[in-house]
């Protein structure tokens, strides 16, 4: 059971309303993460439009892949649902895609470097040697692209802590556990 209130339809701040219409209209419902954070309109706006923003940076394959190796590597498991459900419905990975992408690997020789390269970002908490960056830029990515990665990476982060914190129930098909891959 959450842990943290998550207000009734009712009972929502006039300030969220929008934003979760908008949630809705894209995915067919609200989904129970969105709804805790609708509590705080604020932080709703916040998580909404760093992933708004985010979507530019990489292409959307390459953000599902980090999204389902952090939400892996953080033990959130609400998260992976979530990512699971969102590559494979509207980001066009497969089954296998997926599960590699929860063990740090991945298809795509290019996508597997990152996300090796973001499961050991949150392994270390940030301290990567060189080697891990001498990997990601020697499957092509430059520079601006790592920092775009890490980013999105601890944008993924931001989210598996609340949803963490919260123990939010799982309203997406489930997925195996965290602890175990795929």
């Amino acid at each position: 059971m959450s842990r943290l209130s998550t207000p009734s339809p009712e009972d929502t701040p006039e300030a969220s309303e929008p934003i979760l219409d908008s949630i809705s209209a894209q995915l067919g419902f609200v989904p129970n993460m969105f709804a805790t954070l609708a509590s705080n309109p604020t932080v709703l706006e916040v998580v909404m439009t760093l992933q708004g923003t985010l979507s530019r940076v990489l292409d959307a394959k390459t953000r599902h892949t980090i999204a389902l190796a952090v939400s892996q590597a953080n033990d959130c498991d609400y998260c992976l649902a979530m990512h699971t459900y969102v590559s494979s419905e509207l980001g066009g990975m497969s089954s296998d895609d997926i599960d590699l992408a929860r063990a740090g690997s991945s298809i795509d020789p290019q996508r597997a470097a990152v996300a090796r390269f973001v499961q050991q970002v949150v392994a270390s908490r940030g301290q990567v040697s060189d080697a891990d960056l001498a990997a990601v830029r020697g499957a092509g990515y430059s520079d601006p692209q790592i920092l775009a990665i890490v980013t999105v990476a601890v944008q993924v982060l931001l989210t598996n802590f609340i949803n963490n914190v919260n123990q939010t129930d799982i309203d997406i098909p489930a997925v195996s556990p965290a602890g175990t891959p795929g």
